[in-house]
């Protein structure tokens, strides 16, 4: 889990909610949430086809739960890899495939294993990272258009608050949940937007570019494998990849 998406929403609320102070529940106005809530669903049903807004559930879950693998960790053990088929061969890759958790990297390593051209390899394994990229790219977009949504539905509900109130001038009982509604629905919209829905979004862009970045470092890795390149050459290569603080060679 990344503590750090749990601990900024609940700093964030956190902050808002000691800010309001004993005066909670006036915030809570069942009319608004639905507006909000219910009126941003409704409009992503609209732009984005049913079976992508269910799995938007589990983009969001992904800002939670996923983790990247680390680049050093990827490429110590492509460097052992390397050293194995410097002594062995290609051929002897193929009882540790099995043992190869990224999934990525497994494929890779299978192609070479079976003969196929490197430029084969690299157009497959090219073509997966740019479909895994669009895929991310969708997932973001979609909680971008969902921060878009929300306040442009508070301001829906106040437009609706303001017209009831004004059309009950007449009845003093009536201005104070009128103008409850029109105050809270961009309060719940601007909430859910700037807390939840565009930072979201945020962490999973940034989510995305740490694994193509670890894609390539194992696409490099396996075009020298299969290029039999010597272990010490291949690692200098792939350590280029990270920052200075993080390249620590293996063979030190």
């Amino acid at each position: 889990m990344d503590i750090a998406t749990v601990i900024g929403i609940l700093i964030a609320f956190g902050l808002v909610g000691f800010a309001i102070g004993p005066g909670l529940m006036g915030f809570v106005d069942v009319p608004s949430i639905l507006i909000v809530i219910g009126g941003t669903l409704g409009v992503i049903l609209v732009g984005y086809p049913m079976q992508k807004v269910i799995g938007l559930v589990g983009v969001i879950l992904k800002a939670f739960m996923y983790k990247v693998q680390a680049g050093k960790d990827v490429i110590a053990e492509l460097v052992e890899l390397a050293q194995v088929v410097r002594k062995d061969g290609i051929l002897a890759l193929e009882s540790k495939v099995g043992d190869i958790e990224n999934e990525f990297m497994a494929k890779g390593l299978q192609m070479a294993i079976d003969g196929q051209e490197p430029s084969e390899i690299e157009d497959i394994l090219y073509m997966e990272m740019d479909k895994i990229s669009g895929r991310h790219t969708e997932g973001a977009d979609m909680l971008t258009a969902c921060g878009t949504y929300a306040p442009s539905m508070g301001m829906i509900g106040t437009l609706v608050g303001l017209v009831l109130m004004l059309s009950n001038m007449e009845d003093p009982s009536s201005i104070g949940p009128s103008m409850s509604v029109a105050l809270l629905t961009t309060f719940y919209g601007a909430l859910l937007a700037n807390i939840l829905f565009l930072p979201w979004a945020g962490k999973l862009k940034t989510r995305s570019t740490e694994e193509l970045l670890v894609l390539e470092i194992i696409l490099t890795g396996i075009q020298s494998l299969v290029a039999g390149e010597n272990p010490r050459v291949m690692e200098q290569k792939l350590l280029g990849y990270l920052p200075p603080k993080e390249r620590k060679s293996a063979f030190d």
